[in-house]
């Protein structure tokens, strides 16, 4: 007898992380000079078993599991993630970002602001969710996954920081463009949006792109899918799989099935 995939993988859902990533975190996120500042989450249906170690948050899901079993309390996904931010992060001198519980907990599209006058910046001071099923069925059609590697072992993506406020500024507009373009279905406006956080990325924190532990030109596979289709960033700091973005097939790419909250009728 077959069984479905969540037998084997659990019920608890991913997420992606698209631009604007890294806002979440008050070092960037106190030095934004146009508070606050975005990036998107989307959720997505356990439908298959994601890589670890490459931005799809799966330690923060198997935190989840080990607290919650299989399904999520009937609570306000508000409090969620403060509980699981807590007991993920605990002990921890750098803390994850509060994006991946987000991306987990809230169904749909998502838009986080984050403002270090709330809460220290480590929590949205706003969540700005789409689960309309037309939006969520376009995106499933424009984006691709490509598999390129996890990070590696020893890969710190933090030793070199350039924290210049006008990158910071420019990170944070990547999230805005990012959701306004999915909510519009502008497929170049979302690749754009990649395009231009994965610059702001290689800008702000180099090695989230260039460390001594990778041994793979991640520029150059990144430049080799900008370069072809409408735009592609990376799902995680250090590698993971590229998020491309196109209206025709990606070659060895893998597809998603977005989690969205649907209206009883």
């Amino acid at each position: 007898m077959s069984k479905d995939i969540t037998s084997v993988i659990g019920n608890i859902p991913f997420r992606m992380a698209f631009a604007g990533g890294w806002i979440d975190q008050p070092f960037l996120s106190q030095l934004n000079p146009s508070p606050p500042g975005s990036m998107v989450v989307v959720s997505l249906e356990p439908t298959s078993r994601f890589m670890n170690r490459c931005g799809m948050a799966t330690s923060t899901r198997d935190v989840a599991m080990r607290l919650w079993g299989s399904t999520f309390p009937d609570r306000p996904p508000s409090d969620l993630v403060k509980e699981l931010y807590t007991v993920e992060n605990e002990g921890k001198a750098e803390p994850s970002g509060s994006q991946d519980m987000v991306g987990l907990l809230y169904p749909g599209v998502s838009r986080l602001d984050y403002d270090c006058e709330y809460e220290g910046g480590y929590f949205p001071v706003h969540i700005e969710s789409n689960n309309d099923p037309d939006v969520a069925r376009w995106l499933e059609d424009v984006i691709y996954m490509v598999p390129v590697a996890p990070r590696p072992d020893g890969y710190e993506p933090l030793g070199e920081k350039n924290l210049d406020p006008i990158w910071i500024e420019r990170l944070s507009q990547s999230g805005k463009d990012c959701y306004d373009a999915i909510i519009a279905r502008d497929a170049r406006g979302l690749g754009a949006s990649l395009n231009e956080c994965m610059v702001c990325w290689e800008t702000l924190l180099p090695h989230t792109v260039r460390h001594p532990t990778i041994r793979i030109d991640l520029m150059g596979i990144l430049e080799y899918y900008q370069s072809r289709y409408v735009g592609a960033m990376y799902s995680g700091c250090g590698g993971g799989y590229i998020y491309v973005v196109s209206e025709e097939p990606v070659p060895g790419a893998l597809r998603v099935d977005v989690r969205y909250k649907k209206c009883e009728m």
